[in-house]
């Protein structure tokens, strides 16, 4: 391709508008190659007949530059003079363009005139990804900032209780004089600081796994009162000593689909935070219920202390981090209601809550309903729909989807989230033990209950599957009665 071709098809691409020009009657007097119509949408010819040209449409914030920038193209007299200048435009259909204008004026020594050539090119693109650029820093920027206030306070709440800790436990090891209640008191002291501070080391890594990703959630169909009453189980002690009633109304036929483990530090969390913060002979209550059609939500009430309104503004706030004692001096990191919240969130939930000084508080978090769905993997059609039909009958609020072998499987619960797998051992293409393998070792955190089908009677091929957590494996030909019983208690 001959070098003028190429210059040419260059400026097709990156939209050059080339310009020629004269000063006539002390006005600066520029003309347009047809580029300028790739750039804002006028002809040259439409340019040259608004008035005042190019001036036209220009944004009016950058006019008077553009103005005193021509200006000075011929204020020193010189024989030559170069400008560069950005500025931006309206297109005719309105649009904001960037565009960089390179002039050179140059006089005519015999003719006694000034000769101006140059270009303009349509620099948005490069703007836009100035700003995004700028936009990315500011935020990074802020992140670092953030993180620095961050690991501040960490550094401080990390510090603070061994000062103490180590101070009482000097006091033992060179006090041999004191009283056994003295040690008693110094010793729970040591024991209490060193329990609120690995709680707090606790909470801190799963929180950071959690924002890294580290920390795979893995959800199940979870019921809910007995994940209620196991949390209240937990911390019956610490509602006994200041004789706390703890009231539980959840319904037993309501589930829920979160990790258990995680939402269980929710809940023991939040119900800590109330018998911490509630009077000795009061009642706290925990309640959930449908929230909307895809939403359970919970409830944790108490009618203790409060939270001021200045104490709000800091919850759930990493960078306001702050520690308040209970009603009995009970002691804490802090940390907790932050953890929760990042629970919460990955479980695609909200967290919001009341309070009053003096009044008690109330702590809301929602968390998704279990999708009601079991997934078939079975390789015989006319079994997975005898299978269906059983399953319709028992459990009518499930759905149901069928897979033919392990890879279809695997497929399907990319974009499905079942609630329990039926599977046979013997399938094309993979076994039914690759195929749980295969789910466990994946990233979906897929953690639904198996039952498996097996052809025949095989000890050892039963064993394989108990060792993976599979608590039914059925011989066909299997009773109806059998299958409604493992589902049940894989369901219940």
């Amino acid at each position: 391709m001959p070098l003028s071709s190429m210059f040419l098809s260059v400026l097709n691409k990156i939209q050059i508008a080339l310009i020629s020009g004269e000063y006539v009657d002390s006005a600066l007097i520029l003309n347009y190659s047809d580029g300028i119509g790739k750039i804002t949408g006028y002809t040259s010819s439409e340019i040259s007949g608004l008035p005042g040209r190019i001036l036209n449409i220009i944004f009016p914030e950058d006019s008077a530059q553009v103005l005193r920038t021509h200006k000075n193209l011929f204020a020193g007299g010189d024989k030559s003079v170069e400008s560069l200048l950005t500025y931006r435009l309206l297109s005719k259909s309105g649009k904001m363009i960037w565009v960089k204008e390179y002039l050179l004026c140059e006089k005519d020594a015999v003719e006694e005139k000034y000769h101006v050539s140059g270009s303009l090119t349509d620099i948005s693109a490069e703007k836009n990804d100035e700003g995004t650029l700028q936009e990315e820093v500011k935020k990074l920027r802020e992140q670092i900032a953030s993180k620095d206030r961050f690991i501040n306070i960490l550094s401080h709440d990390l510090r603070a209780p061994f000062t103490s800790i180590l101070g009482f436990s000097e006091i033992l090891i060179n006090e041999p004089a004191l009283s056994q209640k003295e040690k008693n008191e110094y010793l729970t002291y040591i024991y209490d600081a060193s329990q609120n501070q690995l709680q707090f080391i606790s909470y801190l890594l799963d929180w950071s796994r959690l924002r890294t990703g580290s920390l795979r959630i893995e959800p199940q169909r979870l019921n809910a009162a007995a994940l209620v009453y196991n949390c209240v189980s937990s911390l019956t002690g610490n509602a006994i000593r200041k004789n706390i009633e703890i009231r539980v109304d959840v319904k037993s036929d309501l589930y829920i689909e979160a990790d258990e483990r995680l939402i269980t530090q929710v809940i023991v969390n939040l119900l800590n935070n109330a018998i911490k913060f509630s009077y000795e002979e009061s009642v706290i209550d925990i309640i959930a219920g449908s929230f909307n059609e895809a939403h359970v939500e919970f409830i944790v009430k108490d009618t203790g202390v409060g939270i001021s309104q200045d104490e709000q503004q800091k919850l759930f706030n990493l960078e306001k981090n702050f520690s308040k004692e209970g009603t009995k001096g009970e002691k804490g990191s802090g940390f907790g209601l932050a953890f929760v919240k990042e629970i919460i969130s990955n479980h695609n939930g909200d967290i919001w809550f009341y309070s009053e000084e003096g009044s008690g508080s109330e702590f809301h978090f929602t968390v998704p309903l279990p999708s009601n769905t079991m997934l078939f993997v079975l390789k015989d059609r006319l079994e997975a729909e005898n299978l269906e039909e059983v399953v319709k009958n028992n459990f009518p609020e499930f759905t149901i989807f069928s897979a033919e072998n392990g890879y279809d499987a695997i497929s399907i619960m990319s974009d499905k989230h079942p609630n329990l797998i039926i599977t046979d051992h013997n399938m094309p293409l993979m076994t039914g033990i690759q195929l749980i393998e295969a789910i466990k070792k994946g990233e979906s955190g897929l953690k639904s209950p198996f039952v498996v089908l097996l052809d025949e009677v095989n000890s050892d091929t039963e064993n394989k599957y108990f060792k993976l957590g599979v608590r039914h494996v059925l011989t066909k030909p299997y009773k109806t009665e059998q299958m409604v019983k493992a589902l049940r208690s894989l369901l219940a």
